[in-house]
């Protein structure tokens, strides 16, 4: 477990679900190290006339670029088949080499939202395939033991990060200013002080 180790990586790109997400488990980590050139894209919510705005005025705050898809995001999460959320992420991703790519983990972050859990799952196989360009991969690393608590750092995550609190603030403010969720909301609520990764390596038997 490595705990706030050097961050030595130029070219990232940050893929998930919803907009917000790329702030609840990775906003520190973009806040951070802002001499990297973020690229951020979100599968779904590109029609979506409030959240929609929010994202790009998010990327803007943090001198990232990045494009939004419009996969399905219904209240009933009927499952998406892999090969249109792969088709998606193609879509929206520039096809170039990154240093790293962050994602949501197969398993989720919370029980639990397919969305993140398909999004992984393309992801890794885009990743495994040779498909998107990456020399690593992270994972999101959170649980909350089925529902008991909020999204917390998993304490055997590869890598944990602990945000000092300028930064920890700034991520807050970034949920509750800019995507104007209430303070006693669930993302409000859930807003980490830790961020976790499982890292994954090209050539080093995929594991870093």
């Amino acid at each position: 477990m490595n705990m706030n180790k050097a961050f030595d990586y130029q070219k990232i790109a940050v893929i998930v679900a919803h907009p917000d997400d790329e702030t609840l488990w990775a906003g520190g980590m973009i806040l951070m190290n802002p001499q990297c050139n973020w690229t951020i894209i979100c599968l779904s919510r590109k029609n979506d006339p409030d959240r929609a705005p929010k994202f790009f005025e998010a990327l803007t705050l943090y001198g990232a670029t990045g494009a939004m898809g419009n996969l399905d995001d219904g209240p009933e999460q009927k499952p998406l088949p892999q090969k249109e959320t792969e088709t998606a992420i193609q879509g929206l991703l520039p096809p170039i080499h990154y240093d790293l790519i962050m994602t949501h983990s197969p398993a989720g972050e919370y029980t639990r939202h397919k969305r993140h859990e398909e999004t992984g799952r393309a992801v890794f196989y885009l990743w495994e395939q040779n498909i998107i360009d990456a020399s690593e991969l992270w994972f999101f690393a959170y649980q909350d033991h089925d529902k008991s608590l909020y999204p917390q750092a998993m304490p055997d995550a590869d890598r944990i990060i602990e945000l000092p609190e300028p930064v920890l603030s700034g991520k807050y403010g970034m949920i509750t200013r800019t995507y104007r969720f209430s303070k006693d909301s669930f993302e409000a609520m859930t807003t980490p002080g830790k961020e976790a990764f499982r890292c994954f390596k090209k050539g080093e038997n995929n594991k870093k």
